[in-house]
């Protein structure tokens, strides 16, 4: 059949981990808004999670043309799925999703179906780049989704140089040791910086070989988008398009949402939380001052070790600022009687503090009397951090944290960066931001990164109307 005949319909298969199936479901609901039919293919757990603790069922069944399916990631449903168990969850999808998917895609683009219009594009998370093969197979374009920052997808990409300059991999050492080896980052990336797979003993490390290869793959893909904007990532997008010229920056995808919905008079809210958000810090914000509160969260796989838990914990009370904290039930390593967060702890937040076990997050950080954040550093925390205009202290743990961090801190201008260390005085010192600032202008031509102006902590790079969505556009031809 002609695909110009065919209604563009296309499949969103995310890696089964927050932070990623929130961004593509945001996608697919931009994509639901301009009268493309969806299929979202999700792994079992996190759709168990999404269906009990968010709203997605409600709201996306005003989309007509949307439809959920469910794979196998092959691991067990009382699978923790925490960071620290990451390569469980990278190993389950190569070896249990990657077949069921192929057989899938067989099934559905050979046999005919009353209920289900062909699919005419396949938009796979970089995570997922066997998709690449599956659709080569079964005559299908195939478009891949990164979740991440560009810097974060430039600095995996230069692994290869990386490795053959011997900069990777490295277990501990000089961490404050220059690296050369990321075209137009020299002079600022430092070991610490890079993507955490690096700081092994031995290039065979699969975590490692896994990174290399599926950034290989994404090259023979239609199309690469990236979560993210010219405004902020201009320059490194500009090293991208090199290597991947049909390259797209469609960020950020929450405030396109957002915006979308507004327009269109809409009351839904994007909520795809994969645990029970607790609402309650939300009257508790209300009757604290403007711009008077710090949010601490670590994202949905940071783990945090008793020690560390209690740093923060006297950085933050002994700081004077009101803060709300965000203390995930499995966020705590140890043993059972470890897990939990200490009863003094608790007693001792209640003069100027709040814990919940997870929070509304967009609704937080857009709430007046938040003035900061000390977060992780995770992808979709930084850009609804800038997006509010909020300064950020960045705690990063793991995969791309280490270099968003970086790029707040130095290139950005937009916040702080603890790096490895977790200690109280520097806790201590943060003071929420006065007002969410003015307008950054992007600086640094070409392709260095090292020109970018002194945007002042929270000067915003949003401010002004959100970048133009002629990308977005584009995308939307792909898939038609």
């Amino acid at each position: 059949m002609d695909q110009g005949s065919i209604s563009p319909h296309v499949l969103i298969f995310p890696f089964p981990i927050q932070g990623n199936i929130n961004s593509m479901l945001k996608l697919a609901e931009l994509l639901c808004l301009a009268d493309i039919q969806v299929t979202f293919l999700n792994c079992h757990y996190p759709h168990r999670r999404l269906l009990s603790y968010s709203n997605i069922q409600a709201r996306f069944s005003r989309y007509p043309g949307f439809r959920f399916e469910t794979i196998s990631d092959g691991l067990p449903m009382e699978h923790p799925r925490t960071a620290e168990q990451f390569l469980d969850i990278v190993d389950g999808v190569k070896t249990t999703t990657a077949p069921l998917f192929m057989e899938m895609m067989i099934s559905w683009c050979r046999s005919a179906s009353d209920t289900r219009s062909p699919l005419t594009c396949i938009i796979a998370d970089g995570l997922m780049s066997f998709a690449i093969d599956v659709a080569n197979e079964v005559g299908l374009p195939v478009i891949i989704f990164r979740p991440i920052s560009a810097c974060s997808f430039w600095a995996y990409f230069s692994l290869p140089q990386l490795i053959e300059a011997g900069e990777v991999p490295f277990r501990g050492g000089d961490m404050d040791r220059l690296v050369a080896s990321v075209p137009g980052m020299e002079g600022f990336l430092r070991r610490r910086h890079l993507p955490s797979s690096g700081r092994v003993n031995d290039v065979a490390y699969p975590g490692l070989q896994h990174l290399m290869k599926i950034f290989r793959q994404a090259q023979r893909a239609h199309s690469l988008v990236i979560n993210t904007f010219d405004d902020l990532e201009g320059p490194v997008l500009s090293q991208i398009h090199d290597h991947y010229p049909r390259t797209y920056a469609i960020g950020p995808l929450h405030a396109h949402l957002k915006s979308k919905l507004a327009s269109e008079t809409s009351t839904s809210q994007s909520s795809n939380s994969f645990r029970k958000e607790d609402k309650s810090c939300i009257p508790w914000l209300d009757r604290q001052p403007p711009k008077s509160v710090i949010y601490v969260s670590f994202g949905s796989l940071a783990i945090i070790t008793k020690d560390e838990l209690g740093e923060f914990w006297h950085g933050l009370v002994n700081s004077g600022n009101r803060f709300l904290w965000v203390i995930r039930p499995d966020a705590l390593v140890g043993k059972d009687e470890e897990r939990q967060t200490p009863a003094e702890l608790l007693e001792g937040t209640k003069d100027r503090g709040y814990v919940v076990g997870w929070a509304p997050q967009e609704e937080v950080l857009k709430h007046p009397a938040v003035g900061g954040f000390l977060t992780h550093g995770g992808w979709n925390s930084t850009l609804e951090s800038i997006v509010e205009g909020l300064p950020m202290i960045c705690w990063p743990y793991f995969a791309d944290q280490q270099i968003n961090s970086r790029f707040v801190s130095h290139v950005w201008k937009l916040g702080m960066d603890m790096k490895d260390s977790c200690d109280r005085v520097t806790v201590e010192k943060m003071r929420p931001r006065e007002s969410r600032g003015d307008v950054g202008e992007r600086g640094g031509e070409g392709k260095s990164f090292k020109g970018t102006p002194d945007v002042q902590g929270s000067k915003m790079l949003l401010r002004r109307p959100l970048p133009r969505t002629v990308e977005m556009s584009d995308i939307f031809e792909l898939i038609g």
